[in-house]
């Protein structure tokens, strides 16, 4: 570990530290997960660590999608320009925009359909890194900015790529047939693992009386409502790996889904190392769909990212692609690599239209 790395993670820990002591001795784990993640000017999204790109050897952690290939974004554009126009709209607000590649592929796809493009980020690292990438778009006249809350009114078209994973989660444990909050204290001046008793459970019943580790996803739930609060008129598509809730918590499921990421590498370990690495679980669809309902918003449809590509048009495009280009994006609807992990979830407020990214394969009904 460099002696920067190693005196940014020192910072940080002195912090949740603090937070611990203040707190009884005990923080909830989605408590730990936000400090881990957002501290400014410490957490992982909050640091100015590289964390987006194709390989280790570039200081990057992880790749997503738009990384991956420009074909992504492009494809993705048709079914928001089919958006746009379904509910009226001309203007598109992306949440957490990463490096800033999917609202370039977006703009370079879409033109003078979208009147204005609004990114809702919370990291002012990763806002100076958008502008950079998007400074041409905006000397060329777009209309590009960025908040970082939500507002009270939204009219437009949402999207968010590996948004909601990275909001914190509850972590929950049967152990010995009890269920127990899992938080974060200190042993010998050290993070540890910490149980409690707790009156949380997952949604649906857990077969079996064996120990058993999952999450549940208060903070999501509450950003789909807040949001169908505030989507007067337009449609939401999020893009993000996980599951619908019978998959989710299904009793082999036993070790739950959080995960940390650093440097192309998987580790389980979110107390070591912290704020040098990312830490995300995976979607819990059904409980979204239930969450945007409570707010008035029906879903538009529900499918695998594959399918959702291949419905949007992306085959011709792989087909008039370079080799290299053709490979890189053959991982986006390969069913052993993207394809279908990754889903593809839409809510709209209005009438129901038929969305051609879902035309095919929608699996709305196994939420």
């Amino acid at each position: 570990m460099t002696n920067e790395a190693n005196s940014l993670t020192t910072a940080l820990q002195g912090l949740i530290k603090q937070a611990i002591a203040r707190d009884g001795g005990w923080l909830p784990f989605d408590r730990f997960m936000a400090l881990a993640l957002y501290t400014p000017g410490l957490g992982y999204y909050a640091n100015a660590s590289r964390k987006f790109g194709q390989l280790p050897s570039s200081g990057s952690d992880f790749v997503t999608a738009p990384e991956m290939s420009p074909l992504f974004g492009q494809t993705l554009a048709m079914q928001v320009a089919d958006a746009m126009q379904a509910t009226n709209t001309h203007e598109i607000w992306e949440f957490g925009a990463g490096s800033g590649a999917l609202a370039v592929q977006l703009l370079d796809a879409l033109g003078g359909k979208v009147s204005k493009y609004t990114i809702v980020e919370l990291s002012a690292s990763l806002r100076d890194r958008q502008r950079a990438k998007l400074a041409e778009h905006s000397a060329m006249g777009a209309r590009v900015q960025w908040v970082s809350e939500l507002p009270e009114r939204i009219e437009g078209i949402v999207v968010g790529n590996e948004v909601l994973d990275a909001m914190p989660v509850k972590l929950i444990a049967r152990v010995d047939g009890k269920w127990r909050e899992r938080g974060v204290g200190l042993v010998n001046d050290s993070l540890t693992w910490i149980d409690r008793p707790t009156d949380l459970r997952p949604p649906i019943d857990i077969e079996g009386t064996h120990d058993y580790l999952t999450e549940i996803h208060p903070q999501a739930e509450a950003f789909i409502r807040t949001l169908g609060d505030r989507l007067t008129r337009g449609a939401a598509f999020f893009i993000d790996y996980g599951f619908g809730e019978r998959e989710y918590y299904h009793p082999q499921r036993h070790m739950g889904t959080l995960m940390c990421h650093r440097g192309h590498m998987a580790d389980g370990d979110p107390l070591a190392d912290v704020g040098l690495k990312d830490i995300t679980a995976h979607v819990d669809f059904t409980q979204l769909a239930v969450a945007a309902g409570e707010a008035g918003l029906q879903t538009l449809g529900y499918a695998t990212q594959g399918r959702f590509l291949i419905n949007c048009g992306i085959v011709p495009l792989l087909a008039q692609a370079p080799l290299a280009e053709r490979i890189a994006a053959q991982r986006l609807v390969a069913e052993h690599e993207m394809g279908e992990l990754f889903k593809v979830i839409a809510f709209h407020r209005g009438d129901f239209w038929d969305a051609p990214g879902f035309r095919e394969g929608d699996r709305t009904h196994t939420l």
